[in-house]
C-alpha cells in the first residue's frame, strides 16, 4: 500500500512532462503501424512476438518492409514500457483513484493491442491459414486499437495539466458535451471505414475526385471496394458537418475559452488539412506518405475531438475522488 502522504491532485509538471514525452511516442508508433500497412509490409516476418526469430534479425535496417514492421514492433514494445512507468508514477503520487485505474486500462489495452497485432501475423494465410479474411479482421481491430489507445492516453495525461487543476470550474451545457460526443462518435465511424478500406486494398476502388471515372457522382458499378471506399467518402461529409457544428455550438455558448480555444483552432486545422490529404491519396494514386498522413491526421483529430469532449466533462471529473 502506498501512504496517502505521497498521493495528492496538485499540478506535478515532471509528471504531465513525462506523459506528453509519451505521447510523441505513441504517435510515433502510430505512424509507423500506418506506414507498414501502406506499403503492405505487415508480412515482412512470419514469426512473432521475434522478427525471425530475434530482437534484431540480421539486415533488417537494408530492407524497406523489414525496415517498416520492425520499427513498428521496436516502437510498440517501447510505448508498453513508458505506459508501465506513467502506471508506476501515476500510482505512487496521484491521488485520484480514478486516475490510478485508467493506468491500468491504459497498460491491459496496450497488451490486447500487441496481441491483435501478433494475430494478424499469426493468423495469415501466409503462417497456413486458409481464410484470409480471419488475419484481415485481426489487422482492422488492431488498426481502430491505435485509435483507442491514443484517446484513453490523452484521457490520462490531460487531468495532469496545469489548466486542468487551477482554471476556475464552470457549469458547461450538457448538449455541448453531448455534440462533442456525438463528434467523436462519427469519427470512430470514419475511422473503421478508413480501416477497413485500407486493409481491403479499397483506396484506390474510385480513382478519381469528385466525380466516378464516368463522371457521375455516383457509383455505376458497385462491389465491396467501391461500396467502402465510397462510404468513406459520404461519411467523411456527415463528420465534417457534425465538427463544425460542435466547434460552433461550443463557440457560442463560450465554452472555448482559454486552452480549450486552442485546441478548438486546433482541430479546425487539423480537419482541413484531412480533408486535403484525403482528396491528395486519390489524386497521388495512394502515395504512401499521403495515406500514412491522412490516417495520422485523422488520429490526431479524434484525439482533438476528444480532448475538448473530455474537458466538457471536466466539472463533473474534477470532483471526483
Amino acid at each position: 500500500m502506498v501512504s496517502s502522504f505521497w498521493r495528492t491532485a496538485s499540478y506535478k509538471p515532471w509528471l504531465l512532462a513525462y506523459g506528453l514525452f509519451s505521447l510523441l511516442w505513441v504517435m510515433s508508433l502510430l505512424f509507423a503501424g500506418g506506414f507498414t500497412t501502406s506499403i503492405h509490409a505487415g508480412m515482412a516476418f512470419l514469426d512473432w512476438p521475434l522478427s525471425n526469430g530475434s530482437l534484431n534479425p540480421q539486415g533488417w535496417m537494408g530492407q524497406s518492409d523489414q525496415l517498416a514492421e520492425h520499427s513498428h514492433r521496436l516502437l510498440g514494445m517501447k510505448v508498453g514500457f513508458l505506459s508501465i512507468g506513467l502506471l508506476i508514477w501515476v500510482n505512487l503520487t496521484e491521488s485520484r483513484a480514478w486516475l490510478r485505474k485508467l493506468t491500468y486500462w491504459l497498460l491491459g489495452l496496450i497488451i490486447f493491442q500487441g496481441c491483435l497485432g501478433g494475430g494478424r501475423v499469426l493468423l495469415d494465410p501466409l503462417n497456413g491459414m486458409s481464410e484470409p479474411w480471419v488475419a484481415r479482421t485481426f489487422a482492422i481491430l488492431h488498426a481502430c486499437g491505435a485509435q483507442a489507445v491514443l484517446c484513453l492516453w490523452v484521457t490520462t495525461v490531460l487531468p495532469q495539466g496545469k489548466y486542468w487543476l487551477q482554471a476556475p470550474v464552470r457549469p458547461v451545457s450538457s448538449k455541448i458535451s453531448t455534440w462533442g460526443a456525438l463528434a467523436c462518435g462519427v469519427l470512430c465511424v470514419q475511422l473503421i471505414l478508413g480501416a477497413v478500406m485500407r486493409h481491403a486494398d479499397a483506396g484506390l476502388a474510385i480513382p478519381t475526385f469528385p466525380k466516378m471515372p464516368d463522371g457521375a457522382w455516383l457509383p455505376t458499378d458497385w462491389s465491396f471496394p467501391v461500396a467502402i471506399h465510397f462510404a468513406h467518402r459520404i461519411w467523411a461529409c456527415v463528420a465534417t458537418g457534425v465538427i463544425l457544428a460542435f466547434l460552433m455550438k461550443a463557440y457560442r455558448a463560450d465554452f472555448l475559452k482559454g486552452w480549450p480555444r486552442l485546441w478548438g483552432a486546433g482541430a479546425l486545422v487539423l480537419l482541413g488539412v484531412q480533408i486535403f490529404l484525403g482528396i491528395t491519396v486519390v489524386l497521388t494514386l495512394k502515395n504512401p506518405y499521403s495515406a500514412t498522413l491522412h490516417m495520422l491526421i485523422g488520429a490526431f483529430l479524434l484525439a482533438c475531438m476528444w480532448g475538448l469532449t473530455l474537458f466538457s466533462y471536466r466539472p463533473r471529473l474534477f470532483c471526483w475522488p
